[in-house]
């Protein structure tokens, strides 16, 4: 067109600058923002909002913002394209900061924050968001209900997903392939594996999502036989796996001790289903095969790995080096662990348990002063988080900051004593 020499118009830009956004083709969508500077339309709101658009998704996001500052004419969609563009780029506090200078908002304006606190694990935001959108009646969409789900499946708030699932019914909105599979994770997540697989089955549109969040739900709770017969329907629907689907599958066997099933899955990953295997799935062997105590045959596994173990493989062996009190291979795998990650200081406690429970003392006081020695080590407080009567409760190792603290203390040493007494 324009080697014909036929001048665009405001039409021509924001379909060609919509072309370059789906290409993310960030520096052909600046060579068209010269051109339309210079033919004079750079001011005309759809073009300027494609502008914005483009930037935004295509990794210019302090490009989209300097487009942004420098026009007086800003729409919804104006703002909504920038506070999709930072929470694209991780800047959750810079989106939230235009949110909260929008004159209106809509819908997407509202879904967007709340996917960009469930995709930087501000889970607790996330559902206040939600929330709030609800509350100032605006609806959802499916993309809206999957994130806050995502975000109450990460933070155990059963209650809070009810809430989300009893919405979703009264207003009678359409269950598709993405939303069950938002269902199926909060639930499955949040303990409620008979709500989890009834949902499954009564979806009618289902894709290797829904299928790879049943097969982790049934894993994590231990039901290692029944994510095999899963797989296996799976299959006979004709629902391609992935690698996440091997990797719930592996977790389940793991979970259940299922160690020939395991075996058997993780040969065929690649020689039936070409679905190549990831550091991942080692760690997943590694572990499975170190609670088995078969230490020699997960250390062999790892050695013929085509590339070298990660953390997380390591740190799998140790930990079943810790149940079988193998030192020897302990010692090689916390020489791993700590090369990789200098910094964890659970492997230290590892070790000292291991070395503590052959009795070889000198060993345990040496790492124990190794550990206090290394300034670099970080000790993570353990924690944990109960949900009583729709309130979510957190503890975290040592603290006192609980409002029943008094009450838990006088409670826990009333059992104390107890004990002691019947002793």
């Amino acid at each position: 067109m324009r080697h014909l020499s036929v001048p665009p118009d405001f039409h021509s830009f924001p379909f060609v600058l919509k072309a370059c956004a789906q290409l993310r083709a960030l520096s052909i969508a600046q060579a068209l923002h010269s051109q339309a500077f210079k033919f004079g339309f750079v001011s005309d709101l759809f073009v300027f909002n494609s502008l914005v658009h483009v930037y935004s998704v295509s990794g210019g996001v302090s490009d989209a913002y300097r487009v942004f500052d420098e026009s007086s004419h800003k729409d919804v969609v104006t703002y909504n394209a920038l506070i999709d563009g930072f929470v694209k780029a991780g800047d959750i506090a810079q989106a939230r900061k235009l949110f909260d200078e929008m004159p209106l908002r809509d819908s997407v304006s509202w879904a967007t924050l709340v996917a960009g606190y469930a995709q930087t694990n501000q889970c607790k935001e996330a559902i206040e968001i939600f929330n709030q959108m609800i509350e100032f009646n605006f609806r959802p969409d499916n993309f809206a209900l999957v994130c806050a789900l995502s975000a109450c499946a990460q933070l155990g708030e059963l209650e809070q997903g009810k809430k989300i699932h009893h919405y979703v019914e009264r207003n009678r909105i359409r269950v598709d392939s993405f939303l069950a599979t938002g269902l199926v994770d909060m639930y499955a997540k949040c303990g409620c594996i008979e709500t989890a697989i009834e949902i499954f089955h009564s979806s009618p549109d289902k894709n290797y999502f829904t299928w790879n969040a049943m097969l982790f739900g049934l894993a994590m709770h231990g039901h290692g036989q029944l994510s095999l017969e899963y797989f296996s329907t799976m299959i006979e629907a004709g629902v391609k796996p992935d690698g996440v689907t091997f990797l719930g599958v592996l977790v389940g066997c793991s979970h259940s001790g299922l160690v020939l099933e395991a075996r058997k899955l993780f040969d065929e990953m690649e020689a039936i289903y070409k679905i190549p295997r990831e550091l991942k799935h080692y760690g997943c062997m590694a572990d499975l095969l170190g609670r088995a105590g078969l230490i020699r045959e997960a250390m062999e596994m790892i050695k013929r790995m085509p590339v070298g173990g990660d953390v997380f493989v390591w740190s799998a062996l140790l930990g079943g080096c810790r149940i079988h009190g193998d030192v020897e291979i302990a010692e090689e795998a916390a020489k791993h662990v700590m090369e990789l990650k200098p910094e964890d200081g659970g492997v230290y406690s590892v070790m000292a348990h291991v070395y503590a429970n052959v009795e070889r003392w000198e060993d345990y006081a040496k790492i124990r002063r190794s550990a206090d020695a290394n300034k670099w080590v970080k000790k993570n407080a353990g924690c944990s988080l109960i949900q009583l009567n729709g309130i979510l409760h957190e503890f975290v190792a040592g603290e006192s900051l609980h409002p029943q603290t008094d009450e838990i203390y006088f409670a826990l040493n009333g059992i104390v004593n107890h004990q002691l007494e019947a002793c």
